[in-house]
């Protein structure tokens, strides 16, 4: 297992916030994004975050930056994205994360228990250590527009016209009982 990218230790942090500003590697963005159609270029994206303590919670606020490299929905050749996203999350420890539900008198096993909208905007953490690197990946993929396109303008795919020495070659591997048909066609 790979050590977390970004990794925050919360016993540095009090309430007056600790400022950090991190390079999102091109090398680390093409890890976590394999197997998806996202790309990262070679150049280095950025975390800039401010974290502070409010007792056991860790308060995340600040911007994620980085260019990725998607099909365009038109053409499908690759077209460079940049992606902007704000960040602002509460962390808590992964014991009240859990008990929280409880406290609802919701079972942690239960699937069908409502999700309460006061809560979408929070992540657990375990032990001494506050590990962003999932929410950097999620913020990067949610960054991306639904339709991605190289430019505004961009005409889609085209079919390629075919050469008359393609044409003609055509004919050559046509069942002659076909080609009437095929001179109809050409004609149209």
């Amino acid at each position: 297992m790979t050590p977390p990218e970004f990794s925050f230790p919360i016993s540095n942090l009090d309430a007056g916030g600790q400022e950090f500003q991190l390079p999102v590697r091109a090398a680390w963005l093409r890890g976590v994004l394999e197997g998806t159609a996202v790309a990262a270029p070679d150049k280095d994206g950025e975390l800039d975050v401010r974290l502070s303590k409010s007792g056991v919670d860790v308060v995340i606020r600040g911007t994620l930056a980085a260019d990725l490299v998607v099909p365009c929905s038109r053409c499908l050749e690759p077209a460079a994205i940049p992606v902007r996203e704000e960040i602002s999350i509460l962390a808590v420890p992964a014991s009240q994360a859990r008990g929280g539900r409880d406290r609802r008198g919701a079972d942690e096993d239960d699937e069908e228990a409502p999700e309460d909208p006061g809560e979408a905007d929070v992540i657990a953490y375990e032990g001494e250590t506050v590990v962003l690197d999932d929410l950097v990946r999620d913020e990067l993929l949610l960054g991306i527009p639904m339709i991605p396109l190289c430019s505004e303008a961009c005409p889609g795919i085209r079919p390629e016209r075919q050469s008359s020495d393609a044409t003609s070659a055509a004919d050559e591997s046509i069942d002659p009982r076909l080609r009437p048909l095929l001179r109809l066609k050409n004609k149209t």
